[in-house]
């Protein structure tokens, strides 16, 4: 047995958008204890991550926790990390944003704490190779991953201690494995267990060549909210003490010194060359995977594991990170438009709209609305709205800057990498992105003077853990969220926040969005819409649309044509989606031609999806004096003008009919699972106008639909 170091790196962080009184509980249950518990413990060293946002949050509510956390690297008790400002995952945007957020962040923790980060926090630990030659060139010295990507090159447990050298063009960076096993049990074990742990480390003795000292560092870097923040966890942690027992124990146990791992890698030599392929943390490798393969993988590691083959599994690999942009269509649509917003941002004159522009692109970076796991990510609207939010902002001031106002703009390209041309029309007022190839959908929405994606909902999706909600529903075994007890995130026990969540189990066919058209069966009904159980004549809803550009001085549009077999006859589409420079509006127009033998008895049905959020008497829904809240399915008759409210906000949307409709309207409720448990989550609202139809060989039917859209400007 050999003296081992210990180093623990606590990374907190709190998304752009989230809620003051969130963030206020997480500094009061998890921040300030664990700087408390610092203070009494001196000989307690280690590493300290803020991300911006937090540290954004913190200068004007709790200054005084930046003063603590001075004094504490002051004396030399803590380093403070340095990682993308706006906690982005590196991996997916430009390199000049990798650089400029990092610097950002270095040079505020030199103003803020006095302290020359050289260590960076890896949001979400996603790696991937090419990240060595960026981190360098800002200036990085080491970075902390999991050791799962260090398991994936064949390396034993014996080899998971200290740290490791890789490098991308001749750049170099250190990279410390941070151990899964003390993430599993702190602060979940008892103090014992965990100390018992690092002895069997201790006994390690793995001499790398040129080295005569074995490798001899333990690193454990996760969440500080696990400290308080978690089910169960301020008692468990604080009331009942157990962190300053494990302190306790550290400072008592002479064979372990704790130590911050840049001093570490200060002091001692690398463990050799290194080269890690793209991974992540094991939980969001299984995240990453379609909801039926997460299971899969799961099952398929315990068989292993149970059947005496558990020297298999660390080769055993979940997801790629990256694939959540195909798991999840609405994050797709904010990273592109993150690139298109940068491209432009990048291209401005240096003056200060532009230094405006490229921290409301890199605050719509932030990494947490891009993907979705235990946390609620993408599940999350108002996290998912505020990236929204800043990108529309920086692609508005760049647009402002390279183009005269008012102005419109209707130009073809390939908007979500998926290989087929798309459509946008934008003015100084609107941004619409069409998909011609789903449907001629509009996915994107976007209403500048509120920063708003007006379409930001979200589809009703399957998820791995639905069936672990079911299954406990049917058994008895679903718990409150509330129940006593440090719970960790990484058990499969299922919490739920309300009784009766698996009747909200619904799910969409398709991606949601607007301006979706149904040709439907006369006797389609409102209850099979919200299910998403309608008959779909003709494909109108889903297939692909010819589009068809036009544009003048003041205006610009699409036209979207399709023509397809219903029945014993041929039904004709188009429709066109237009805006007019400086209007707050556009103009959505539909023709239906039928030629057949016999008359086309239907029902068509113009879809629009609303990301308009509020509490049940704050948004709602209105036409011929009877209002309708949008938390509710709901129909009104035979309306010519519609309009939609979020009271809260300000925002109202009006649209004007050519011809009476009946009105449908339900929202959209998901289920997803949290670190408090599962629970609902109103993703927006769906409203289709829905018109008989009753076509003679060779007839057709017209409709218009204008929609005025008012909004306060933002604040702040």
């Amino acid at each position: 047995m050999h003296p081992i170091s210990f180093s623990l790196a606590i990374h907190n962080h709190q998304p752009v958008g989230n809620f003051d009184h969130i963030i206020a509980e997480a500094t009061d249950r998890a921040y300030a204890p664990m700087i408390a518990a610092l203070e009494r413990h001196p000989r307690i060293r280690l590493a300290l991550h803020y991300s911006g946002p937090l540290l954004d949050w913190l200068r004007p509510h709790r200054p005084d926790i930046l003063e603590r956390v001075r004094a504490l690297v002051s004396r030399g008790q803590v380093e403070i990390l340095t990682g993308g400002y706006y906690e982005p995952i590196l991996a997916i945007i430009p390199d000049a944003d990798k650089v400029a957020q990092i610097r950002k962040l270095t040079r505020v923790v030199a103003e803020e704490f006095g302290y020359a980060a050289e260590g960076l926090w890896l949001a979400e630990r996603v790696w991937e190779p090419h990240l060595a030659r960026p981190l360098g060139e800002a200036g990085v010295r080491y970075t902390i991953v999991d050791d799962t990507h260090f398991h994936a090159v064949g390396l034993d447990e014996d080899r998971l201690l200290g740290y490791y050298i890789t490098e991308e063009d001749g750049v170099p960076l250190a990279i410390f494995p941070s151990l899964k096993r003390l993430r599993y049990l702190i602060p979940w074990a008892s103090v014992d267990e965990v100390i018992a742990y690092l002895r069997t480390l201790a006994e390690t003795d793995f001499r790398p060549e040129g080295r005569e000292a074995p490798l001899d560092l333990a690193l454990m870097g996760d969440d500080g909210e696990k400290f308080g923040l978690w089910p169960g966890t301020y008692a468990h942690c604080w009331e009942h003490g157990w962190v300053d027992r494990f302190f306790d124990a550290l400072e008592a146990t002479p064979w372990i010194e704790v130590v911050p791992p840049g001093d570490y890698r200060r002091a001692h030599d690398a463990g050799g060359r290194i080269y890690l392929p793209t991974a992540t943390y094991d939980e969001m490798a299984e995240w990453a995977l379609p909801a039926d393969r997460a299971g899969h993988l799961a099952h398929l590691k315990h068989d292993l594991a149970a059947g005496g083959h558990g020297e298999i599994v660390p080769f055993v690999r979940g997801g790629f990170w990256r694939h959540f942009l195909v798991k999840y269509p609405e994050v797709n649509t904010m990273h592109h438009l993150a690139l298109r917003a940068g491209a432009k941002v990048h291209a401005m004159a240096s003056r200060p709209d532009k230094a405006r522009a490229l921290d409301d692109l890199w605050t719509g970076e932030c990494n947490c609305p891009y993907w979705h796991g235990v946390f609620g990510g993408i599940y999350l609207p108002h996290i998912r709205g505020a990236a929204f939010g800043h990108l529309i902002a920086a692609e508005a001031a760049a647009d402002a800057a390279r183009r005269p106002h008012p102005f419109a703009v209707a130009e073809t390209a390939d908007l979500d990498g998926d290989g087929r041309a798309d459509v946008r029309l934008a003015n100084d007022v609107l941004v619409l992105t069409v998909d011609p190839a789903r449907g001629g959908s509009m996915i994107e929405w976007d209403y500048r003077p509120a920063r708003r994606h007006l379409g930001n909902v979200l589809t009703r999706r399957p998820e791995g853990y639905h069936t672990d909600l079911r299954r406990a529903t049917a058994e008895g075994e679903a718990g409150g969220a509330g129940s006593d007890g440090a719970v960790s995130i990484h058990t499969t026990a299922v919490r739920v926040k309300e009784p009766g969540l698996e009747r909200h189990l619904i799910y969409d066919r398709t991606r949601r969005a607007s301006l979706r058209v149904h040709l439907m069966p006369a006797d389609t009904t409102l209850d099979r819409m919200w299910r998403d159980e309608q008959d779909e004549l003709g494909g109108f809803a889903t297939a692909a649309y010819v589009p068809r550009l036009e544009q003048t001085s003041r205006e610009a549009w699409v036209w979207l044509n399709r023509r397809a077999q219903v029945e014993t006859g041929q039904a004709a589409v188009e429709r066109g989606l237009g805006i007019a420079a400086g209007e707050h509006g556009l103009v959505h127009a539909t023709r239906v031609g039928w030629e057949g033998e016999t008359p086309l008895r239907a029902a068509w049905g113009e879809e629009w999806g609303l990301g308009v959020f509020g509490a049940p008497g704050e948004i709602w829904v209105e036409a011929e004096g009877r209002r309708l809240s949008l938390h509710e399915p709901g129909e009104l008759q035979a309306a010519q003008r519609v309009a939609v409210t979020e009271a809260h906000s300000g925002l109202s949307l009006t649209f004007h009919l050519s011809a009476p409709a009946s009105v449908w309207s339900f929202p959209l409720i998901t289920i997803s699972n949290s670190e408090g448990g599962f629970e609902r989550n109103y993703q927006g609202a769906v409203l289709v106008f829905r018109w008989n139809l009753d076509l003679a060989p060779g007839g057709s039917w017209e409709q218009t639909t204008r929609c005025k859209i008012a909004s306060p400007a933002p604040r702040g």
